[in-house]
């Protein structure tokens, strides 16, 4: 099955396009998981990095991005992350039978176990790209219709199956994919005021691309639907329950394409059925969060109403006693606009030492810098404390997996965030940590700790296929 997919920001368009067909899967080079050209005028993606055609990963804040082996790809050199070659244990692209790790497939016993679209065989990436700074001076396109209009022209869609759209809030009325059609669109208008930066542009996608391409499928993937297993009592907030009703006030959770797909790899990992499997998922990036997930479900998730709760973030609080925001408001004499945006755009490690980046921070905190150290002490800490609460709420967990820019490239956040947890039976492996490893606790430990990148589009495009199988 050939998909595109779309993930439409506010001033941004990314797309991945995919094909799992027997005569794709044939062209795919050795040594390439998914065989990824650079669509023209597009740019190649590892983890929460981008690249050049030919140059080297970076982040998104443009600092070389090493990958999980602790390396960073130059120039001509091999893309550690979502899109290219991974390093095994010992730091080499080789597994135990010598077949090299890759993100869509983990080695067990020297053998590749991908899953691709239906749990064939890992699909091939015919092009990717990104395309920035929409409607901006000296932006790569006009609008959200000309942006699409670029992707459309600068790559084959012939025989094209479907195309998925990345859709950030469905509310609680949407549990899976769902097929689009109007009453959908119009469904996902009216979740507008609880996604006011996010739904919009998605829903501007999905107007181009139904016009675009008026023949072919298109798919709604939710970043909350993963969530709605949750429990009532998981979920509600407790304050006055016909004000909650009246306006959608609950948890909804995000991230859930990243937690659904890192689970279930997770599960892979350790040659154990996901509908078996307990997981604490921590997707950490410059947005963060935390999920239980049991038996393959969310049973527990960080972010909440909006993606503002939970574990510190890049430039997000996470959590925060409300009495803050009316603090503020009334002593400090802030407008409520500029309280929002303080505390989306310049708070979590950005409000706490001016840099928003985790290497920067990690590189000042080994210089001694007071407040580098203390936002990193704070980082880790909430991680810490999320993850005693969901083992609490899991009962037992198999496994916690980091996943993300920063949970798949710093080997110190993740010994710290899991620092003292010995008598909870979860140690890391200083050498495995330190290599970047898949499974970076001892043998014996009772809870395995695992670093799995994590690949949200590939898990999008999963997503629509099913929905148009179903």
């Amino acid at each position: 099955m050939k998909i595109l997919v779309l993930n439409c920001g506010s001033s941004s368009v990314k797309y991945r396009l995919f094909d799992d067909s027997p005569a794709a899967v044939a062209t795919r080079q050795p040594g390439s998981p998914t065989g990824v050209p650079v669509a023209p005028g597009g740019m190649r993606s590892a983890s929460e990095g981008t690249a050049p055609a030919g140059g080297r990963v970076t982040s998104a804040v443009g600092e070389p991005l090493p990958g999980p082996g602790g390396t960073t790809a130059g120039a001509g050199g091999t893309t550690a992350g979502a899109g290219g070659t991974t390093a095994g244990a010992g730091g080499t692209t080789a597994g135990a039978g010598g077949t090299a790790l890759v993100s869509h497939g983990l080695v067990e016993g020297g053998r590749l176990a991908g899953e691709g679209l239906g749990g064939r065989e890992t699909p091939v990436t015919l092009a990717k790209g990104l395309i920035e700074r929409i409607g901006e001076t000296g932006g790569d396109a006009a609008d959200h219709t000309a942006a699409l209009r670029q992707v459309m022209e600068s790559i084959d869609l012939s025989d094209l199956d479907a195309i998925g759209h990345r859709v950030v809030h469905g509310g609680s009325v949407f549990s899976a994919a769902t097929v689009i059609d109007d009453d959908v669109v119009a469904t996902i208008e009216g979740l507008v005021p609880l996604a006011p930066l996010h739904n919009p542009a998605a829903l501007s996608g999905i107007a181009v691309a139904r016009k675009l391409l008026p023949d072919v499928p298109q798919v709604a993937v939710f970043d909350t639907a993963f969530h709605l297993t949750i429990a009532p009592e998981g979920v509600t907030y407790a304050i006055d329950a016909e004000l909650a009703a009246a306006w959608q006030i609950r948890r909804y959770g995000f991230h859930g394409t990243s937690h659904a797909y890192v689970a279930r790899k997770t599960a892979a990992l350790l040659g154990r059925p996901a509908k078996e499997t307990n997981v604490i998922t921590l997707h950490l990036g410059n947005g963060a969060s935390a999920c239980a997930v049991q038996g393959g479900r969310s049973v527990a998730t960080s972010m909440g109403m909006s993606p503002l709760s939970g574990l510190v973030m890049g430039t997000r609080s996470g959590d925060l006693d409300p009495t803050v925001i009316f603090h503020l408001h009334r002593v400090a004499g802030l407008p409520i606009e500029e309280i929002e945006r303080s505390l989306t755009r310049s708070a979590g490690l950005q409000g706490l030492t001016g840099a928003n980046d985790m290497r920067e921070i990690q590189r000042r905190r080994e210089q001694g810098d007071p407040a580098a150290t203390l936002a990193f002490a704070v980082y880790s800490r909430r991680i810490r404390e999320y993850v005693g609460s969901y083992l609490a709420l899991l009962g037992h967990a198999h496994a916690i997996t980091f996943t993300a820019g920063v949970g798949e490239n710093s080997p110190s956040i993740r010994a710290e965030s899991l620092h003292g947890m010995s008598a909870l039976g979860i140690e890391i492996d200083e050498s495995r940590n330190t290599r970047g490893d898949r499974l970076i606790s001892p043998d014996a430990a009772r809870v395995k700790v695992c670093v799995i990148p994590t690949d949200e589009e590939l898990e999008i495009a999963e997503e629509t296929r099913k929905a148009l199988v179903s």
